[in-house]
């Protein structure tokens, strides 16, 4: 190889100049750095944009990364395709989760009252309970129409939704075709607060709801 050959977890294209391999800790440090400062989940694409890198590179990194997190560490620090191989170590306070669509660091689970203590004292910015009901009904019926909603949970909901769609839960998925009614679907930000990739993740309702099995026929044939 000669002294100007690419570097193969660069992407190679050279406009941004950046190198992070001359950075402490190379590539997998920078990853690293940038997952600790970003407020919302960020693909493999962006990161290997950004950092100048290939995203076959970026994904086998935050492969070691999730796994180092959870309590394993590789037996050589070079080792090019992430395996299960190594010792197991205690896993860490934080954890690297691939979430609606992209990657963040999330402290775990099982520290949540730990944690608590700490970011949620004095905040009073919890939803209620009819925000909840709204935002669950939205959740299993999107793309769904204010009036939808309102006969589903038997109450008037415009305040409610104004709410969720400042709080980056919800947003407009355009127009009904046959009413003009303004539809409404769940954001990326919402799937990010639940901990899931996408809302075919969402639990089934039917086992909890005995005796509701045609109550999709029942909306859906126009009986509101």
């Amino acid at each position: 190889m000669s002294a100007t050959s690419p570097d193969p977890t660069t992407s190679g294209d050279g406009e941004s100049g950046l190198n992070v391999a001359d950075l402490p800790g190379g590539a997998r440090a920078a990853i690293e750095a940038v997952l600790m400062v970003i407020d919302q989940p960020a693909t493999a694409t962006e990161l290997a944009a950004g950092l100048n890198l290939t995203v076959d590179a970026v994904e086998k990194l935050l492969a070691e990364l999730q796994r180092e997190y959870n309590g394993y560490t590789v037996n050589a620090p070079d080792t090019d395709v992430a395996s299960d191989a190594g010792h197991k170590s205690s896993p860490r306070g934080f954890e690297l989760r691939n979430i609606a669509g992209g990657w963040r660091i999330y402290s775990r689970t099982e520290f949540a009252d730990v944690v608590g203590g700490f970011v949620l004292e004095g905040q009073t910015a919890r939803l209620t309970q009819a925000a909840l009901e709204t935002l669950a009904v939205i959740a299993y019926r999107q793309p769904v129409s204010r009036a939808r909603v309102s006969a589903i949970r038997g109450v008037n909901v415009d305040s409610v939704v104004r709410t969720l769609m400042q709080r980056g839960l919800i947003e407009d998925s355009g127009t009904d075709p046959e009413s003009g009614a303004i539809l409404y679907r769940t954001t990326s930000y919402f799937l990010e607060r639940m901990g899931i990739g996408s809302v075919a993740e969402l639990p089934q309702l039917s086992p909890h709801l005995p005796g509701l099995e045609g109550i999709d026929e029942f909306y859906d044939a126009g009986r509101m």
